[in-house]
């Protein structure tokens, strides 16, 4: 089932990455307008901050606000996480994006019934798991249809 973590990693990142952007008439913020936590945080865009666009720059300093937020231990995870979304090949990464927009367009309610599934699975013990994911692989393309009982199926 490590894939499908992986997609719900890829889905926030995402959303991270690509989320609308910000009215036309956002301000543009100076390096020197930041704070020295986003500034540490943001340090990779220093030399380029300037020339960022305004909706880009907002996007990275939400980013740097959340990012701030995290314990170390999620720190950690995320940057494992990174590090593996950029191992990815072209091909799975625009499989992931195809993906999260599909989820994205499901209704609220099925959103939500698709994260507490997913949150149920993780909190079973790692055999169940396995065997969760055996019988699955058994499954014919027409039993997987099947197992999604409201006809919607994010691919």
């Amino acid at each position: 089932m490590g894939h499908i973590r992986r997609w719900l990693w890829a889905a926030c990142m995402l959303a991270l990455a690509l989320s609308p952007g910000l009215a036309a008439a956002q301000p543009r913020v100076s390096w020197d307008q930041l704070t020295p936590r986003e500034q540490a945080v943001l340090k990779p865009f220093a030399g380029r901050w300037e020339r960022l666009p305004p909706q880009r720059q907002a996007r990275l300093q939400r980013g740097a606000a959340r990012w701030a937020q995290l314990t170390p231990q999620q720190r950690q995870q995320a940057r494992a996480r990174f590090k593996h979304w950029r191992s990815l090949s072209p091909e799975e990464r625009a499989r992931i994006r195809h993906r999260y927009e599909a989820f994205r367009r499901l209704p609220p309610a099925e959103q939500e019934r698709i994260r507490r599934r997913y949150q149920w699975f993780q909190n079973l013990p790692p055999e169940r798991r396995r065997e969760l994911r055996q019988r699955w692989r058994g499954l014919t393309p027409e039993q997987r249809r099947g197992a999604f009982p409201h006809g919607r199926k994010v691919e």
